[in-house]
């Protein structure tokens, strides 16, 4: 279970995980979206924006919808704070997320033109048409699927997921790891830091519920809109740990203060699907993605983006729909 961050800085992904509160977050209000430069190979970018034709010749042009072919560009919503999944070097957002899109990019001959925006409003910029797929280390679940709430209240038309990857719960710790936490269940009687509309929101809900259960003292959390921040008040001591996706939080524990600020500890028991994220109606467009995913796979450049960013253990064998639970 995933959770994902929402990014704009380069050390922020739950947004699972990351696996972050994966409760199909379907949040109405407007999306503002910053185009942030060239994300694949053959593209050059003006002003922010992609420019370049489309390419007939691609292996799997044929199988994208007729818009998406005139247009020759995907354009992509992310939010782009949660590395090394999407994250900003300057004004371009790189990451395992776009690397993998340059990949899909040479099947399809179309171009992959990300922009950023909250992790908790991606969703709703998919029916506006303000974007045509997520790609954000976005949790696969069936409320997402369904457009339901974290209580279950039916609040979007909901969506289809292309499941690309695969991550556990990481738990973001100060170095040393002073409270010694090993797993979920330790942290009863603690504080939690987590990003806002992720997967860990609700894995923060679930388990102060089982702290109780349990008869263990109250875990208590609290919610930021970005990851940097949950970071921020781990660091400060204001809570002992921050729930992030595995491969973000080795990520943040490795560079981080030069690799002095943060311990990781990875929950393997918990792997979930990260998934591209189509609107519903958008069936052409979702088949198409799959079938190039599938194609780099089998070519092995889907490896290499992963293992670029040393994110192999994430690598799935054959993409799935709505393969998450």
């Amino acid at each position: 279970m995933t959770a994902r961050s929402t990014r704009c800085t380069t050390a922020a992904k739950t947004r699972t995980s990351r696996l972050a509160a994966v409760a199909a977050i379907a949040v109405a209000g407007s999306m503002l979206l910053t185009a942030c430069g060239d994300q694949t190979e053959g593209g050059k970018t003006e002003g922010g924006t992609q420019t370049g034709a489309a390419s007939s010749n691609a292996p799997l042009f044929s199988k994208l919808p007729a818009d998406i072919q005139k247009a020759g560009v995907i354009k992509v919503g992310t939010d782009a704070t949660y590395a090394p999944m999407e994250f900003k070097q300057g004004d371009k957002i790189v990451g395992v997320d776009p690397d993998i899109a340059a990949a899909l990019s040479k099947q399809l001959g179309v171009k992959f033109e990300f922009a950023s925006g909250t992790f908790d409003t991606l969703l709703t910029a998919l029916p506006t048409g303000r974007t045509d797929i997520v790609m954000s280390s976005m949790t696969d679940t069936k409320a997402r699927q369904e457009g339901l709430d974290d209580k279950g209240k039916k609040v979007g038309t909901g969506v289809d997921f292309v499941d690309y990857f695969t991550a556990s719960t990481g738990i973001l710790v100060k170095k040393g790891n002073p409270q010694n936490i090993k797993s979920l269940d330790d942290l009863c009687g603690k504080k939690l830091a987590v990003q806002r509309g992720t997967t860990y929101e609700q894995a923060a809900k679930d388990q102060a519920e089982k702290c109780k259960k349990d008869g263990k003292p109250a875990l208590t959390f609290e919610s930021f809109p970005t990851d940097a921040e949950a970071q921020t008040r781990v660091k400060a001591g204001g809570a002992v740990a921050d729930l992030n996706d595995s491969p973000v939080a080795a990520y943040i524990a490795k560079t981080a203060g030069g690799g002095n600020d943060f311990e990781a500890i990875a929950n393997k028991t918990d792997a979930g699907f990260f998934g591209i994220a189509v609107d519903k109606k958008d069936t052409q467009l979702r088949d198409a993605i799959k079938e190039a995913l599938d194609a780099i796979i089998k070519d092995g450049t889907y490896k290499a983006a992963l293992d670029k960013w040393n994110a192999g253990d994430g690598a799935i064998p054959a993409a799935k729909i709505n393969g998450g639970s």
